[in-house]
């Protein structure tokens, strides 16, 4: 798989490296395989797909996530619960606190969060309550996805703001790079 190639091909040149070394790579590489036509949401889906090999790295469940207003990525972020042994370390919290740090608001209005998972229930309520102008999600989660598997909280018309909502963005490569590492955790009879 492209995910396990660019991970050995990176520290069998690097040994040692820590993942800040490890994402240059990663999103230098992802420059070069995005094709000329790709569009807007499928360049930061895959700065999320960037994210998301690094938590692979740190041997946590690989999601990543970005928050992106205008053009520039302002938040970044991958799961860290097993790292951080904290419930709460999803990559869309993490990308979310640092967006609101770098523009010194909790209000992330104008804002765009792409993350390669649809998000659960605590990261759909933090989207609402930072109160995105979109969301947009690779794979679904039909386990525990509440952005249109499950529930719908982001579009839930109850509630005092409303997220619209892209989803499927490069769902194939999201989905792979989950389903691998899930295959791969079976197979150390860990998952």
């Amino acid at each position: 798989m492209f995910f396990d190639i660019l991970r050995e091909d990176y520290h069998e040149q690097h040994p040692g490296v820590r993942q800040s070394a490890c994402r240059r790579y990663c999103q230098s590489i992802f420059v070069m395989e995005a094709p000329p036509h790709a569009n807007t949401d499928e360049q930061y889906m895959r700065a999320a797909l960037v994210e998301a090999v690094v938590a692979r790295e740190e041997g946590d469940v690989p999601i990543g996530a970005v928050v992106v207003r205008g053009t520039k990525i302002i938040g970044r972020g991958h799961n860290q619960r097993e790292l951080l042994r904290d419930p709460t370390a999803h990559a869309e919290m993490i990308a979310l606190t640092a967006a609101a740090a770098e523009v010194g608001s909790w209000r992330l209005d104008e804002c765009t969060l792409y993350v390669i998972l649809e998000p659960c229930t605590m990261c759909a309520g933090a989207i609402v309550l930072a109160r995105l102008k979109r969301l947009v999600f690779g794979a679904i989660d039909p386990k525990a996805g509440a952005c249109g598997s499950l529930y719908n909280i982001p579009t839930d018309s109850r509630l005092n703001h409303s997220v619209e909502i892209t989803q499927g963005v490069l769902a194939a490569e999201c989905s792979a790079l989950l389903s691998d590492f899930f295959a791969k955790k079976r197979a150390q009879g860990k998952g």
